[in-house]
């Protein structure tokens, strides 16, 4: 199965990255996932389902730890086919 994961970490801050905005995509872009888009009002990417999942598991660990008070995820099935 291959997801799309959607998130978004806050509090936001548009004069500079907090922290916990740095660790998350630090994680995302350390995981093997096929697609990834980081912005500055959400974050999007895609892979395998055992890629993803542990990728979001890394992110909620870390992002809290760096001071996140709030993550918000969408996760989507785009497809059923082999993972990659």
């Amino acid at each position: 199965m291959r997801l799309r994961v959607e998130f978004t970490t806050e509090p936001f801050d548009l004069d500079e990255a907090p922290a916990h905005a740095v660790v998350a995509r630090e994680v995302i872009g350390a995981a093997p996932l096929d697609t990834v888009d980081v912005g500055p009002f959400g974050n999007t990417a895609e892979g395998g389902a055992d890629v993803v999942l542990a990728a979001v598991d890394t992110l909620l660990r870390r992002t809290l730890a760096a001071g996140a008070t709030r993550i918000s995820f969408q996760v989507n099935v785009i497809g059923e086919g082999e993972e990659r």
